[in-house]
């Protein structure tokens, strides 16, 4: 009895990380291209609503009972933690800058198809950093999502409502393809932390971990914001917003709680399965995105994008296979042991 429980917990558990996935990243995604549609044009102002929501964790953070233990060691592991949460805060940067770019450059369409590629990166990461198996699956997996990916550079972009300049739109693609692949680098390094040095199984080590990064990669876009100049002209920015200032404010300050949403869900996968998987699940919402920004957006939905949009779910679908035939395997192994645990017992 007490295994179905911890199952069925661990299920819920993972339902809800997956649901907040899916919720914030469409949502994130379609807002931040509402705000360059809308007259914002501010690319580090972008960067920073990827992590200056952070503070609404504190919450859920104080309502856990639970604190996270640090091995022994304990003023090493704490500085080499230290180190750790503040290079993944400036990757985390980093990253957020080349979406935030790729995002002003594409269509949400395109945009999200490519990136799909955070797939294949990770399957490689994982491979390397967290000693994943590469399987069959995964190869088809590897090889589809980027041929998906490189049919999308070379369409047309007549098809993009901004009338990007075709220097600008290979420029989004190729800044949105390497904040892919640093994307699962950092979600391959978040597993690694886990395993080797954080070694807790509690909430607070979720919720310290997305906090901590968060912080330092709000330092960074701070910084970045007043190094580029681009706070001088927020005051332009906003009083060229076509929606109004209350418009505005609004939408960069839900556009932060939505990546904030986003990121506990994916950690939380990370915590509870695996980077790799966490990463599928975020993959899972490729789909969601481009047709509510066919909606809201008019986006053009030609044929090139939906040959990209059936090869990404075909890349999604095998990854999620072979993971089902994982966990089918990993389950009959645990029933083999627990059969023969009990005739042992019996004898």
């Amino acid at each position: 009895m007490p295994i179905v429980t911890r199952n069925l917990q661990w299920w819920f558990k993972v339902s809800i990380h997956t649901c907040l996935i899916l919720a914030g990243q469409t949502a994130a995604t379609l807002l931040g291209r509402f705000y360059y549609d809308q007259g914002g044009n501010r690319k580090w102002l972008q960067t920073l609503t990827f992590s200056a929501g952070f503070p609404i964790l504190y919450i859920p953070l104080l309502l856990t009972k639970n604190s996270t233990s640090l091995p022994s060691s304990c003023s090493l592991t704490l500085v080499k933690i230290a180190v750790i949460y503040t290079a993944i805060g400036l990757m985390t940067t980093a990253d957020s800058l080349m979406y935030s770019y790729g995002l002003l450059y594409l269509s949400v369409s395109t945009y999200s198809l490519v990136s799909a590629t955070q797939l294949a990166f990770n399957a490689v990461f994982s491979y390397f950093i967290n000693s994943e198996r590469f399987t069959h699956l995964t190869f088809n997996s590897i090889v589809v999502l980027t041929f998906s990916a490189a049919i999308i550079a070379f369409q047309p972009d007549s098809d993009d409502p901004s009338e990007t300049p075709r220097g600008k739109y290979m420029l989004g693609f190729i800044l949105t393809l390497a904040a892919s692949a640093t994307y699962s680098l950092i979600l391959s390094l978040m597993e690694l932390t886990f395993d080797k040095v954080i070694k807790s199984r509690e909430l607070s080590a979720v919720l310290n971990m997305q906090i901590y990064t968060a912080v330092a990669s709000t330092a960074a876009a701070i910084a970045g914001l007043f190094a580029s100049g681009e706070w001088r002209d927020l005051k332009g920015d906003m009083e060229g917003f076509k929606k109004g200032r209350l418009s505005y404010v609004m939408i960069l300050v839900w556009t932060a709680i939505c990546w904030q949403v986003t990121n506990v869900g994916l950690v939380g996968l990370i915590f509870e399965v695996s980077s790799l998987f966490s990463n599928v699940i975020s993959s899972l919402g490729i789909p969601i995105a481009p047709v509510f920004a066919v909606i809201l957006f008019h986006d053009k939905m030609n044929g090139i994008k939906v040959i990209s949009l059936l090869m990404a779910l075909w890349g999604f679908v095998s990854y999620f296979y072979q993971h089902y035939l994982d966990y089918k395997l990993e389950k009959t192994a645990k029933t083999e042991v627990i059969s023969e645990s009990t005739q042992v017992t019996r004898v």
